[in-house]
């Protein structure tokens, strides 16, 4: 271990890989490199670029246990999430809560757990990555401990009607947890699938929720995708989503950051296929005390390539939101079209909001822009609505919520689009508009 490593928060977790040291030896390999290197390395540091903004100090001098079984939660707490859905909780599969019967033909989703125990060979597939790098980790500490996640596949030109909900809970239980979540979406050839991540919090805890998704689409493969994150608010999330787009699929995806004390996300999708396209948009809520980073690194790498990426932007209070928006066009990926917008809308003179658009392009003939704003409401939209009469505290809310809402329009479902802004205008009422 690295002099700089924080001991307490290794130990705890070193010891919840010794107990996964054990099975099949190809798992076992792939643990035991992953643990050693997230050892060596510590968490990373606010000196190294990728977690410039973004401290762990506080993290480094926490200990964490690990699951034990599933923690109690009321079926009230997720009755608003309908089937099918596949829940978990404090790191452990809820077939209580779950609502899984009577899946399309096509469809299979299955447990990480059942990977590691009938084919240890795929999840060792799933787990291997490159995970050598000395500002990863939390990703190697994922890949020597995801004990629990979800599967998905989906075969050759099945269209799968229905939308499948992804559950990962954070209950309160008495202890502080870390638990590793390992997820994987795979779409064959043709095939199109509509998903939602639920991320949330139940009771007053400080757990470690610690992702990594990943995520296949074959040729001609299409998948909506949204991600709602409504975790404790005492609660840090880590998440990492890898995706690969194959010719002519499209890959939509939204993400909403309304919950935790702190939440950093890293989307990289590769646009490896003639033809691809990706719209990923999101929001970002930070308001009291909490921080939230995203950052994305988009390569566009095949012909006549797409992305359009919106997101928006709210600091409150003495909240931080960061925002990194990469966009590498390589070489050869000739009729790309690429364009990022993110605008942050500040409501305190304590909050802050860090922003860093970023275009490398290497290729002929390509359309690309980004750009990125701070500033606070619009006066003159402000004395519109007062002048009809609109008391200053609704009308801020109404502008807030209408910026806040733009990125939404990624959702073409109309239903789920109406549930999610449901969930942001409910969290807007609870405070986040100062």
């Amino acid at each position: 271990m690295s002099q700089t490593a924080p001991a307490a928060f290794v130990a705890s977790l070193d010891a919840q890989a010794q107990a996964l040291a054990q099975g099949d030896a190809r798992v076992a390999q792939v643990r035991a490199s992953s643990r050693a290197a997230a050892a060596a390395h510590g968490l990373p540091t606010t000196r190294q670029e990728r977690w410039k903004y973004t401290a762990l100090r506080a993290l480094g001098a926490r200990t964490f246990l690990a699951p034990e079984g599933v923690a109690h939660v009321d079926a009230a707490a997720i009755a608003h999430i309908p089937a099918p859905r596949f829940v978990i909780v404090n790191g452990r599969y809820d077939p209580a809560l779950s609502r899984a019967e009577d899946l399309p033909e096509g469809l299979r989703v299955r447990l990480f757990s059942e990977l590691l125990r009938d084919t240890p060979e795929e999840a060792a597939a799933l787990l291997q990555q490159d995970t050598q790098r000395a500002d990863e980790a939390l990703l190697q500490w994922n890949a020597a401990l995801a004990a629990e996640g979800f599967v998905i596949d989906v075969a050759n030109g099945v269209n799968i009607a229905a939308t499948i909900h992804l559950v990962v809970i954070g209950a309160e239980d008495g202890s502080d947890r870390a638990f590793h979540v390992r997820h994987h979406s795979a779409l064959a050839e043709g095939a199109t699938l509509h998903v939602v991540e639920h991320q949330v919090g139940v009771g007053t805890h400080r757990h470690l929720q610690n992702t990594v998704s990943s995520v296949d689409l074959a040729d001609g493969a299409t998948l909506t995708h949204a991600r709602v994150q409504q975790e404790a608010p005492g609660a840090t999330l880590v998440q990492r989503t890898q995706a690969a787009l194959g010719k002519n699929s499209s890959y939509k995806r939204i993400d909403l950051e309304l919950g935790g004390a702190l939440s950093r996300h890293e989307l990289n999708v590769v646009l490896h296929g003639d033809g691809a396209a990706l719209e990923a948009n999101g929001v970002l809520l930070a308001d009291g005390r909490r921080h939230v980073d995203t950052r994305l690194g988009i390569a566009h790498q095949g012909l006549n390539t797409r992305c359009d990426l919106v997101w928006r932007g709210f600091g409150a209070d003495r909240g931080r939101a960061v925002f990194h928006g990469g966009i590498l066009i390589e070489k050869g990926a000739d009729g790309t079209a690429a364009a990022l917008s993110n605008k942050n809308l500040l409501v305190s003179d304590s909050a802050e909001i860090d922003t860093q658009p970023v275009l490398v392009i290497h290729a002929d003939d390509v359309q690309a822009a980004h750009g990125a704003t701070v500033g606070r409401l619009n006066d003159q939209a402000l004395f519109y609505l007062r002048a009809r009469g609109v008391p200053k505290a609704e009308a801020t809310d109404m502008l807030t919520a209408a910026f806040l809402r733009e990125p939404l329009a990624v959702v073409t479902d109309l239903t789920l689009r109406e549930q999610l802004e449901t969930l942001l205008d409910a969290r807007l009422s609870a405070g986040a508009v100062a």
